[in-house]
C-alpha cells in the first residue's frame, strides 16, 4: 500500500483527497493545522487519518515526508521549497498545484539525481489549461500545421443565476491573494510584439471577449505569457497571450482601488481605526467632515454617481462602521470584501477557461480551434472550483504513486505522457473541455 500524506485542508483539498481515498491501495494521512477539516476530509474511510500539523515545525514536518512515499503540499506557495527540500533529503516524490517559483525550478538537477519528481501547476490555472492546451498544439503539430495566434483565458466567477453582487464576484479562495494579483505587473506577445504593463496599469489592458451563452467577461492579463511560447513549443506563435476573465466592471474597479491605494500592504503607524469613512478621509488626506464620496470621485477621475464609487458605497467604505484591526490597507480591505462578497448556501460557483488557437494548416489554409471548459459547483457537494484545482492534481499524485509517470525532475504538466491520462479522467469524473474547429474566411 502507497502512503500519501497531503499537507493542508483548505477550501479546495475535499474532493482531490477522497479521490486519493477512494482508491484501497492508497492510505492518505492529511496535515493540517486545522485539525477539524483534516477530520472531516477523511471521515468514513478505514485508508485515511488526519493529524495536526504546523508547518513551520520542521521536525513535525520532516517526520511527516520521511513516512510516506508521495508528499501532497496544498500549503501556500511560500513553504513549498521547504518541503521539497525534505523531500530530496529523504528521497520522496512531491505534488503541488502551484506555479513553479525560481527556487523550486533550481532543484531541478538534484531531484534528477536522486529520480525524485517535483510535480507542480497540477491544478486549474495553472494545470488544467496547459494540459488541454498542449493536446491541441500537439494535434496541430501532427497534422504539419502552424499554431499562429495563441490566447488562453480562465476565471473563477459566481454562476451566473447566482451573480448578484455590484462587483460580480465571489471568493472561492483567499480574498488576499485575489488583491495581491490586481498588483502584479504582466507581459505578453502580440503579433510579434512584446507587450509590458507595469502593475499599476494592469487593469487599463482590459479586452472584452464573449463566451458561449454566457455572454460578454472582461479579460486582463496573467503574469508573464512570454515563456509559453517555448514551454508549449508554439515555434511559430506571433501572439501568447494568458489572462484572466472577470464580469464586466471589474476592471475599472480593480484600477480605481489599486490608484487609490486600497490594495497597499505596507504597514502604516496610526492607521486610523474609527470608521471606514475617517479611514477614507486619511487615506485622500482630507478632514472627515468634508464630502469624502466627492473627494474620491475627483481623486479617480470619475463622477460621484458612477457605478465605481456605488460599489464601494456598497462595501461600507464611506460609513461610520468601525474599521477592523489592522495595520496596512490590504488586509482591511481583503476583510471587508471576504464579508461582502461570499457565497450563501444554495449558491453555485462557475469555473470558465477557453483557448482560442489562429491554426495555419499544411494546406496554407486558415482555421480557428477553440478548447473550453464551462464547469459549475455542485450544491450540497463542491465548488467548481474545488473540483478543477484538486482533481487534476489528485489524478497526477495517483500516476506518480503508481510509476506510471517516467519522468524525473522538477515538471509541469506538458508531456503527454502526463496531460493525456489526466484529462482523459478528468472527462470521466464531469470535468468536460469541450474543442471546436471551423475555417476562418
Amino acid at each position: 500500500m502507497k502512503k500519501i500524506v497531503v499537507l493542508g485542508s483548505g477550501l479546495v483539498s475535499r474532493p482531490g483527497v477522497q479521490y486519493l481515498l477512494d482508491n484501497e491501495d492508497f492510505f492518505v494521512t492529511v496535515a493540517s493545522n486545522e485539525l477539524e477539516n483534516a477530520r472531516f476530509l477523511i471521515q468514513g474511510y478505514d485508508n485515511g487519518k488526519a493529524v495536526y500539523l504546523d508547518v513551520k515545525d520542521k521536525e513535525e514536518l520532516t517526520a511527516l515526508v520521511k513516512d510516506n512515499d508521495v508528499v501532497v503540499s496544498l500549503l501556500p506557495w511560500v513553504f513549498h521549497v521547504q518541503v521539497a527540500e525534505i523531500c530530496l533529503e529523504y528521497g520522496k516524490d512531491l505534488a503541488t498545484a502551484s506555479y513553479v517559483s525560481p527556487d523550486m525550478r533550481q532543484l531541478n538537477d538534484a531531484a534528477k539525481n536522486k529520480g525524485l519528481l517535483f510535480l507542480n501547476e497540477l491544478g486549474l490555472d495553472p494545470g488544467i489549461d496547459h494540459m488541454s492546451a498542449m493536446k491541441i498544439i500537439a494535434q496541430v503539430a501532427d497534422e504539419g500545421g502552424k499554431v499562429v495566434h495563441f490566447y488562453s483565458f480562465c476565471g473563477g466567477l459566481p454562476a451566473p443565476e447566482d451573480n448578484d453582487n455590484p462587483f460580480g464576484y465571489k471568493f472561492s479562495w483567499s480574498p488576499k491573494g485575489v488583491l495581491l494579483a490586481a498588483r502584479n505587473s504582466a507581459r505578453y506577445l502580440e503579433n510579434d510584439k512584446v507587450v509590458e504593463v507595469e502593475g499599476k496599469d494592469l487593469f487599463l489592458d482590459c479586452r472584452v471577449e464573449a463566451v458561449g451563452d454566457l455572454g460578454n467577461f472582461e479579460v486582463y492579463p496573467n503574469r508573464d505569457s512570454v515563456p509559453y511560447k517555448e514551454i508549449y513549443g508554439l515555434t511559430h506563435a506571433q501572439t501568447v497571450m494568458r489572462g484572466t476573465y472577470r464580469y464586466p466592471g471589474w476592471c475599472a474597479t480593480l484600477k480605481a482601488m489599486v490608484d487609490l491605494g486600497l490594495v497597499d500592504g505596507t504597514p502604516l503607524k496610526g492607521l486610523s481605526k474609527e470608521s471606514f469613512k475617517e479611514m477614507m478621509a486619511e487615506l485622500l488626506g482630507i478632514d472627515a467632515n468634508e464630502d469624502v464620496v466627492a473627494a474620491t470621485a475627483k481623486k479617480i477621475g470619475i463622477d460621484p454617481d458612477n457605478e465605481i464609487i456605488s460599489r464601494f458605497q456598497w462595501l461600507g467604505l464611506f460609513d461610520g462602521k468601525p474599521v477592523p484591526d489592522y495595520d496596512n490597507y490590504l488586509d482591511i480591505i481583503s476583510h471587508v470584501m471576504q464579508e461582502k462578497l461570499y457565497y450563501k448556501n444554495g449558491e453555485k460557483d462557475m469555473i470558465v477557461l477557453q483557448h482560442r488557437f489562429e491554426v495555419e494548416n499544411k494546406d496554407g489554409s486558415l482555421d480557428t480551434i477553440t478548447s473550453t471548459l464551462i464547469d459549475f459547483g455542485v450544491f450540497g457537494k463542491d465548488t467548481s472550483m474545488a473540483r478543477t484545482v484538486s482533481l487534476p492534481l489528485a489524478i497526477g499524485v495517483k500516476l506518480l504513486a503508481q510509476g506510471k509517470i517516467d519522468l524525473t525532475g522538477v515538471h509541469i504538466p506538458v508531456e503527454k505522457e502526463i496531460y493525456e491520462p489526466i484529462l482523459q479522467e478528468l472527462e470521466e469524473l464531469g470535468v468536460h473541455v469541450v474543442e471546436k474547429r471551423f475555417p476562418r474566411s
